[in-house]
């Protein structure tokens, strides 16, 4: 395991009955939490299990390329933890939770009232993504009885969602909904996909979370919408930059709530990726594709 060795993970790999080496070129396979690896790797590393979801920056950097050793990442394997924060974020926007701690008083009271909005109110909420995230957020959202429309790449149904559309013909999603959740990894299909376009399209009254990556959102773009009224509010688990600078005016605008990237640490990740590491050892071994190994040509 590089570059640091998470005892639990590697504890239960080896319940699964696999052997722990620090030599790297005694190993089979690598789980890789971040930082360089040695380059080339050893002709005896058949893959390397990224303990993350995301893989954007890995490519960008060339330590993950086409024609070279088998990648597998964490896609879907952070669903909950992750759908979680997208539906604290939501709440906490639609609530006005920020504006009033900035506030600092209960004048605020009033204002706040009259822009707050609510989920159980016939709310349509749009999943932009949906794959593992919808999966485990879907659930969450059906006490609210909100209606659910999902969006992916493909338009195969998702299964809890009232529609499900194919991102080539989502055009009408972006007027109709009033919460959208974006979750897709980012790819040249996804980065900058919403722009100024899309902000003067939605509702005045709609919010965007994003728990997916900052480069899905054009930042300037958002920090206009909010400035102008084009939408209500944003609450962002990502942004671009990523870290935000201190000053940047999005941590000062009182309808953007933000959070630090918490969703998937290290922490959550030494307490689920084992299993997944397991099936995808389990699935190299007999010869087969891995759950959840990486197209890189693709981009996830």
């Amino acid at each position: 395991m590089y570059p640091g060795v998470w005892d639990p993970v590697v504890g239960e790999v080896e319940a699964a009955g696999h052997e722990f080496t620090t030599d790297l070129h005694d190993a089979e396979f690598l789980i890789y939490a971040g930082g360089q690896l040695p380059d080339p790797l050893p002709a005896n590393i058949g893959f390397v299990q990224f303990v993350f979801s995301g893989i954007d920056r890995l490519i960008d950097a060339g330590v993950m390329r086409p024609g070279g050793v088998r990648w597998a990442n964490a896609a879907g394997v952070y669903g909950k933890p992750v759908a979680e924060i997208a539906l604290t974020l939501l709440l906490s926007q639609l609530h006005h939770v920020k504006a009033a701690s900035l506030a600092g008083s209960f004048r605020a009271r009033g204002p706040i009232d009259a822009a707050q909005g609510w989920l159980f109110d016939a709310a349509t909420v749009a999943i932009v993504g949906a794959g593992g995230i919808a999966d485990a957020l879907i659930p969450m959202l059906r006490p609210f009885g909100v209606k659910v429309v999902a969006v992916n790449r493909s338009g195969h149904p998702v299964e809890g969602a009232d529609e499900t559309h194919p991102m080539s013909a989502a055009d009408h999603v972006w007027r109709e909904a009033d919460a959208f959740v974006l979750a897709m990894p980012l790819t040249g299909e996804t980065a900058g996909l919403v722009d100024a376009s899309k902000f003067q399209a939605m509702k005045s009254s709609a919010v965007v979370v994003n728990v997916g990556r900052g480069e899905l959102i054009v930042t300037d773009d958002l920090v206009d919408a909010l400035r102008g009224g084009e939408i209500a509010g944003a609450a962002l688990d990502v942004t671009d930059p990523e870290p935000l600078p201190d000053g940047h005016p999005l941590w000062r605008l009182p309808n953007c709530t933000i959070t630090p990237h918490i969703a998937a640490t290290g922490r959550i990740a030494q307490r689920m990726i084992a299993p997944q590491i397991i099936a995808n050892a389990a699935a190299f071994e007999a010869g087969e594709r891995m759950p959840t190994e990486v197209d890189v040509e693709r981009g996830y």
